[in-house]
């Protein structure tokens, strides 16, 4: 008898972007695992649904993207310690027991990928103060960042983040902007969209010109599309930049270890994920 595949996921809203099937996929081939991934798009009032519905489909574990990274907490039965202080998860593992396993691999995989690109910052700006921001500014606190300042249209939500911040890294110095002009990106290193603003193309261009300066790093967790118009504008000034086509790589290294419990196969999914791009 064929034993059925265990399936994996994202879930997210939406996610028809999502380039995270390829890379998953490709390393479940590579090792002769028999599982599956696919994309889950569910509206807000669907999440309980499909949460209580695993068994039956035989859903082994899933990612978690905008706008559910928070919104997950409250269905887990346990959580990282990662998950505990960043206050988001992005993977989740249903165990044998089908009980919700909650970890935080967008830090993990966002630290990884500053570490190959050789970027240490020491003052940053962070647009975005949601799950994916949360990950990035503990990411970055971890790393002893000198100075962080955070904008987010909700205000509340960047202060929440700015307090836990300060709680968990007192040698640092935090601050909340109230505008983006506030951000003082002059007097920044690296400047981080981790906001979902660029993903559609009547999304504008949240910086302009005259907020960027050499010597500034501009990273935006967008990678569909490859180039936002905040990435076209760095490249315009000759600036350093990057999308978040390495954060998803690195997230999705660390997931894959947790879904599968062996050693992920890097290279695999990075080839997956370079092939997938062109098809963006």
């Amino acid at each position: 008898m064929t034993l059925k595949p265990k399936v994996y996921g994202l879930v997210g809203f939406p996610v028809k972007h999502s380039l995270s099937p390829r890379m998953h996929n490709a390393a479940f081939s590579k090792l002769k695992i028999n599982a599956k991934y696919k994309l889950f798009e569910l509206k807000p009032e669907e999440l309980g649904h499909f949460l209580s519905n695993l068994k039956k489909k035989n859903i082994r574990g899933f990612n978690v993207t905008h706008p559910y990274k928070e919104e997950i907490l409250g269905f887990l039965d346990s959580r990282s310690s990662g998950v505990k202080e960043i206050g988001a998860a992005n993977t989740v593992v249903v165990d044998r027991n089908n009980k919700l396993k909650g970890f935080n691999t967008d830090s993990l995989g966002f630290a990884a990928h500053l570490k190959e690109l050789k970027v240490k910052p020491r003052k940053a700006a962070v647009i975005g103060a949601g799950g994916a921001s949360k990950a990035v500014c503990f990411a970055l606190a971890r790393m002893k960042i000198e100075e962080l300042c955070i904008y987010d249209i909700d205000k509340f939500k960047s202060l929440s983040l700015f307090k836990k911040l300060n709680s968990a890294f007192p040698a640092a110095k935090f601050n909340v902007a109230t505008r983006i002009e506030d951000l003082e990106i002059a007097n920044k290193d690296l400047l981080i969209n981790a906001s979902p603003v660029g993903m559609r193309p009547a999304d504008p261009c949240l910086v302009g010109y005259q907020d960027l300066h050499q010597g500034l790093f501009v990273y935006d967790l967008i990678y569909s599309p490859l180039e936002t118009k905040l990435i076209s504008l760095a490249k315009e000034l000759n600036l350093n930049f990057s999308n978040g086509l390495g954060m998803l790589l690195y997230q999705g290294v660390f997931a894959f270890q947790y879904f599968s419990g062996k050693k992920a196969p890097v290279k695999t999914m990075q080839e997956a994920l370079l092939k997938g791009v062109k098809k963006l």
